[in-house]
Order: structure tokens, then C-alpha cells, then sequence
């Protein structure tokens, strides 16, 4: 995964936390919340992994 798809899945976790905010569906606002979580430490695996590159190391 790269980090824009790690953002992209942080935006979708908002926006689904956002409407199950509004529609008080708090499956849906739980659901969101996960994905932003997700897409937040996929993006901490992609930037460890380019400091990984840029240092010389495997």
C-alpha cells in the first residue's frame, strides 16, 4: 500500500465517521474510526519503510 492509499483510507475512515456522527449509527462511527486508525499506521509502515531505503539497509 502506498501513502496516498493510506490517506485516501484515513479520508474514508473520517467520512464514514462523520455520517455515523450525523445519522447516530454508531456501528458505522466505530467502522470510521477503525479505518482512519488503519490508514494511520499503514502510513507509519510506508514512511519507516522509505527511511529503511534512503538508509543503505534491507
Amino acid at each position: 500500500m502506498s501513502k496516498a492509499k493510506a490517506k485516501a483510507k484515513q479520508l474514508k475512515g473520517k467520512m464514514k465517521e462523520t455520517v455515523g456522527k450525523t445519522s447516530d449509527d454508531r456501528s458505522m462511527e466505530a467502522e470510521g474510526r477503525g479505518g482512519q486508525v488503519s490508514g494511520k499506521a499503514q502510513e507509519t509502515v510506508e514512511k519507516a519503510g522509505e527511511r529503511v531505503k534512503r538508509s543503505g539497509h534491507k
